[in-house]
């Protein structure tokens, strides 16, 4: 089989598995879990054939790549544009943050979740990565460094937004402690 055929073959799977999922959402009960079930078979068949067909790892990247593209046209194509005036919204298309009332403990708690906690978190997923997956030792190392800053920025524009701040307070401690816990357990070996 031509790379074509199979690329088209798991395009085919993949838009497949993205209406099965869409109808899923929109169903209820035990209807939208059956859809569900089949929208994600739909697509995992669409990596696997790749897989078997181009090679183990280009074939799943090109699943994961083509499965990925084609289901974003199948959520884009969805989209209903609504006028924000008619729905009896304000002007802005960007809604304001809930007003919060100014505390020093909520400010302080906020500035070390934004700033040396996220950092933690972050370094504790960088290191994570760096220990558990496969590779050279170089790729791990410099993968893992790539994702402190994402990953700090991630959690302070979070931690910033997010008007529940222990639930954030809860998540990049969790975060931290399980991603240092399980780096120590594994070494780097």
């Amino acid at each position: 089989m031509s790379e074509a055929v199979v690329s088209a073959a798991m395009a085919a799977l993949a838009a497949g598995g993205g209406l099965a999922l869409r109808r899923s959402w929109r169903a209820r009960g035990q209807e939208g879990r059956g859809w569900k079930a089949g929208g994600w078979l739909l697509l995992v068949a669409a990596c696997l054939l790749g897989s078997a067909k181009l090679g183990t790892m280009r074939g799943l990247f090109t699943g994961l790549t083509i499965a990925s593209v084609v289901v974003l046209a199948v959520v884009a194509s969805g989209i209903v544009v609504r006028d924000p005036l008619r729905a009896g919204r304000s002007k802005s298309l960007a809604p304001e943050p809930l007003d919060r009332k100014p505390s020093w403990w909520r400010s302080t708690l906020r500035w070390l979740l934004a700033g040396p906690i996220g950092m933690i978190a972050a370094m504790a997923v960088g290191i994570f990565w760096s220990v558990w997956t496969g590779g050279t030792e170089q790729t791990r190392l410099v993968i893992g460094g790539m994702l402190v800053p994402v990953i700090w920025g991630a959690a302070m524009a979070w931690t910033l937004a997010d008007n529940r701040i222990l639930r954030a307070t809860a998540v990049l401690a969790g975060v931290a402690v399980l991603g240092f816990g399980l780096s120590i357990l594994k070494g780097f070996g």
